[in-house]
């Protein structure tokens, strides 16, 4: 599209985080984040911390919540959701492929840099989540496991609303993004049984991670991969791994074997924590 082509998006993106980490002086925050908050939506009986600690409306954006907000599905083959926000295109691995809108499809092993971990995806169950400005921006694991492998891809900075859904290409393959390889307790298969897919977009400050220092919207970088020594970086079902610096997209991908997902229409509020799926293999039950 003609108007979003001639964007300065990269110098958008980064006037927009330096906006938004300049620290504010404490009596001006209070009203800052509460105008902000009323004109998205934030819901402040969820903030966990007085609004005059949180020097910058960055730290306001990555905010934690108050204890018990999200309670987290306890029963055991629970696949929870890995943030709050809004469900987008879901459904079956076909030919490689997965749905970016209708009309618009994308390679999968391209999304993920990966062939044969995207040939062993065929199948298995993807779904997209959507983060916007008044959603808590933190994500967490959506089952125990173990984090194998985590690679920033660098790339565009598309904005991934609906205008660039519908007039970009392969919009989630080519917007700057840390992909994260999932083994799961029990797992003997050598390949990993999900990826997690945190991708940035106009205006997305950076991407960061809960346990490693590698991080996205680096000028002039290359992609950076950490492959962890086995059996990977442990992580609970709940467990904080990331949090996105504004809002954006989680895609989530799982092999046929490991899950079983509840597909809701796009547009469906997702809450972190609910159950949207079943695992099919876990500690002490056999697949199935």
């Amino acid at each position: 599209m003609p108007v979003l082509r001639g964007l300065p998006k990269g110098l958008l993106s980064h006037g927009a985080g330096w906006l938004a980490s300049l620290q504010l002086p404490r009596a001006l925050r209070p009203s800052v984040y509460r105008a902000f908050g009323r004109r998205v939506g934030v819901d402040f009986d969820e903030v966990r911390d007085p609004l005059v600690e949180y020097p910058s409306l960055q730290a306001f954006f990555t905010r934690a919540l108050v204890e018990g907000a999200r309670p987290i599905d306890a029963r055991p083959d629970a696949l929870v959701a890995p943030c709050d926000g809004a469900w987008g295109q879901a459904g079956r691995v076909e030919g490689g492929t997965l749905l970016q809108v209708k009309g618009r499809e994308y390679r999968l092993a391209e999304l993920i840099r990966d062939e044969p971990l995207a040939r062993a995806m065929e199948g298995g169950h993807y779904a997209t989540f959507y983060l916007s400005p008044r959603d808590y921006h933190r994500f967490h694991a959506p089952c125990d496991g173990f984090v194998s492998r985590a690679e920033h891809v660098p790339g565009a900075l598309w904005p991934v609303n609906a205008i660039g859904l519908h007039g970009v290409d392969r919009l989630f393959a080519r917007n700057e993004r840390i992909c994260a390889q999932w083994r799961l307790p029990g797992q003997v298969e050598a390949l990993p049984a999900l990826c997690m897919v945190a991708v940035g977009a106009t205006m997305v400050g950076k991407i960061r991670l809960s346990f490693d220092d590698l991080t996205s919207h680096r000028r002039g970088a290359a992609p950076r991969q950490r492959d962890y020594p086995a059996p990977g970086i442990a992580l609970e079902r709940g467990a904080q791994w990331g949090h996105f610096e504004f809002g954006s997209t989680l895609v989530l991908i799982a092999a046929s074997e490991a899950v079983d997902l509840d597909v809701r229409p796009p547009g469906t509020p997702l809450r972190l924590g609910e159950r949207i799926g079943r695992l099919r293999a876990i500690p002490g039950n056999p697949a199935g």
